[in-house]
């Protein structure tokens, strides 16, 4: 009965460990929907296990509920974006399921920051929710509502992987 239970505690903290951010080697993946000022669109990101507490990966935005009165095109609607995570879950452990990332990141339209959380049910899979916002944008002045898309403040929602 004793071998049963140590055998049954080290499933389980095996299975715990490998739910938030492992360190170096560690692969998220996240599709969800944003929500932004005029539009609503898809978001993808994929980071990596740097170190510890830091990964590093790419992302992908795409507007694609925009308001009516909005014509946009194709460079308008998308961002592509270099980010940087500091994954600190293990450091405030709220819960060994539990990552949350505060992040910089470059993209086509500025470089800005994120603030993020995710989840994990299973080994592999879980929620996110990011916030993100620009810092400096790359043109200066008065934008125009095209040139907002993904140049302001959003908010995504959606799935997250672990491999």
């Amino acid at each position: 009965m004793k071998k049963l239970l140590l055998i049954a505690a080290l499933i389980a903290g095996v299975t715990l460990n490998a739910q938030v951010f492992a360190g170096k080697g560690d692969q998220k993946v996240q599709i969800g929907a944003d929500f932004q000022s005029n539009a609503s669109g898809i978001q993808w990101t994929y980071d990596y296990g740097l170190a510890e507490n830091f990964s590093m990966g790419i992302g992908a935005n795409y507007a694609l509920g925009l308001e009516d009165s909005i014509d946009a095109s194709f460079d308008e609607r998308a961002t592509i974006k270099l980010r940087f995570n500091a994954n600190i879950g293990n450091v405030i452990n709220i819960d060994p399921m539990f990552d949350f990332y505060p992040g910089l990141a470059f993209s086509t339209k500025n470089f800005g920051g994120h603030v993020g959380a995710r989840y994990f049910f299973t080994d592999g899979f879980g929620l996110y929710t990011e916030a993100a916002f620009p810092l400096a944008k790359y043109k200066s002045g008065n934008l125009t509502v095209q040139e907002e898309l993904y140049n302001q403040f959003n908010v995504s929602v959606g799935l997250a992987f672990n491999f």
